[in-house]
């Protein structure tokens, strides 16, 4: 597999640059284990040279950053954005979603598939190049991308344009360190007939001033974050999962997440608990400085 522009992105809190000239980590990675990662990459203590290797993993497996990447829609995790996105759309319970792809930026589209298909093994995207082969599939297969030229991300211009597509109900992914955009797309949702779904995404590196941004969404993934889990975990309605935790902060969130959950495949256990975030010692990722926060 051949790398097309270049491309940044977070993986376990570390920034990473990608190019033909290779893969390239900037920053220390902030979190030392994490069981996703290791359940896809077999890694269990993480540093720069694994997060180094689980990209060149995504990219030679299934084309990340290449002109002939993978489009499979197959279901990664039990609570993505993506999963549950596309059981939205299928069930029509939302019109459209606006997503980021690589090599294409902001994409709008009503197509589950795509969805799940972008999304599967996506982390948080900061900046992407156009590939011509990607966004010519993405077209194809009904999404609309925002801006073939640069392959920019801007989610607020993305549920802008859906609405002015003519779609009403749009679910969005935020991505954390993107939080601002939230803000912007409530504004844009009050002044208008459109109906948005926020679900916050890819939290690892969130700090404080991200916070009062991220409790004004409907669903937020906790992915490494201990400020997410203590700040606006204890606001959800709805927890999903332990080892990453998904929470519903709105009857909106929490409607759509059940909606997910009747489709779902796998055995599930529900119960009543009167404080959240439900937490159990050494579940979940560890954040670099880990301390155990485990209920009582």
């Amino acid at each position: 597999m051949s790398v097309k522009g270049e491309h940044e992105i977070y993986c376990c809190g570390a920034r990473v640059r990608i190019s033909e000239k290779g893969v390239e980590v900037l920053t220390e990675p902030t979190v030392e284990y994490c069981p996703l990662h290791e359940a896809l990459y077999g890694t269990k203590k993480i540093d720069v040279e694994t997060v180094r290797k689980s990209v060149a993993m995504k990219i030679a497996g299934f084309g990340f950053c290449c002109a002939n990447r993978n489009f499979d829609a197959e279901p990664i995790v039990a609570y993505g954005a993506s999963e549950m996105m596309s059981v939205w759309l299928e069930k029509g319970l939302v019109d459209c979603a606006v997503v980021v792809c690589e090599g294409a930026g902001t994409v709008i589209t009503p197509n589950g598939e795509l969805v799940q298909s972008v999304g599967a093994r996506l982390t948080g995207i900061i900046k992407t190049s156009p590939i011509k082969e990607v966004i010519e599939r993405i077209e194809a297969e009904g999404g609309v991308v925002l801006d073939k030229a640069s392959a920019r991300i801007d989610q607020v211009k993305g549920v802008k344009r859906a609405f002015d597509l003519g779609f009403k109900r749009v679910a969005v992914s935020v991505a954390g360190f993107q939080a601002k955009a939230i803000s912007e797309i409530r504004k844009f949702e009050a002044s208008t007939s459109v109906d948005v779904l926020v679900f916050s995404v890819c939290n690892t590196c969130i700090g404080n001033a991200d916070v009062e941004h991220i409790i004004k969404v409907d669903i937020a993934c906790a992915s490494a974050s201990e400020l997410l889990r203590s700040k606006i975990g204890n606001k959800a309605l709805l927890q999903l999962g332990v080892t990453i935790p998904v929470f519903a902060l709105t009857e909106k969130g929490k409607r759509l997440v059940l909606t997910y959950l009747s489709e779902f495949k796998d055995k599930l256990v529900v119960f009543r608990i009167s404080k959240l975030p439900y937490q159990v010692e050494n579940k979940g990722p560890k954040p670099k400085g880990y301390r155990n926060n485990q209920n009582t």
